[in-house]
C-alpha cells in the first residue's frame, strides 16, 4: 500500500475575485505545473498552522486561514497525495515566488487553462461552481 502525504493548499483571492496560482520549478514531481500554494503537513501539525507557515515560507506573506473548500487526491508511483484546500486571506506582505518560478492571479473561469495536478482539480471545480452560483 502506498503511503499518503497530506498537503494543505490555499485559495487566496484578490478583490476582483482572481485566485493565486504558483508554478512549480522544473524537475521533481509535477515540475512546471501550476498549483494552489501550500505544503506538506508535518507530524503533529494542525492544517491551519501548517498552511499559515507554508504561505510565509513560500510567498513571504502572513495569512489567516478560513474554511475547508475541497479535498483532492493524486496518485504517484510510490505515494499518494491528499490535498486539503482552504480559503485564506493575506494579512501582510505581497506574494513573492520564493519556492516557485512564477505566480499568477487567475479568474475561476480561466483555471482550466492552467496545467494543474490531479489533487488540485477538486479545488478548481469548487471555485468554478462558486463562480457560477455568484453569476446566477
Amino acid at each position: 500500500m502506498k503511503r499518503t502525504i497530506v498537503v494543505v493548499a490555499a485559495v487566496i483571492r484578490r478583490d476582483d475575485g482572481a485566485v493565486l496560482l504558483a508554478r512549480r520549478r522544473p524537475g521533481g514531481p509535477d515540475g512546471g505545473r501550476w498549483e494552489f500554494p501550500g505544503g506538506k503537513l508535518e507530524p503533529g501539525e494542525q492544517d491551519e498552522a501548517c498552511l499559515a507557515r507554508e504561505l510565509h515560507e513560500e510567498l513571504g506573506v502572513t495569512a489567516t486561514i478560513g474554511a475547508l473548500l475541497a479535498v483532492g487526491y493524486g496518485e504517484y508511483a510510490s505515494f499518494r497525495i491528499e490535498l486539503r484546500g482552504y480559503q485564506a486571506r493575506i494579512l501582510a506582505g505581497e506574494p513573492q515566488p520564493h519556492d516557485h518560478d512564477e505566480l499568477a492571479w487567475v479568474q475561476a473561469a480561466d483555471l482550466r487553462r492552467y496545467d494543474l495536478p490531479a489533487a488540485d482539480i477538486p479545488l478548481m471545480r469548487a471555485l468554478e461552481e462558486g463562480a457560477r452560483q455568484a453569476e446566477a
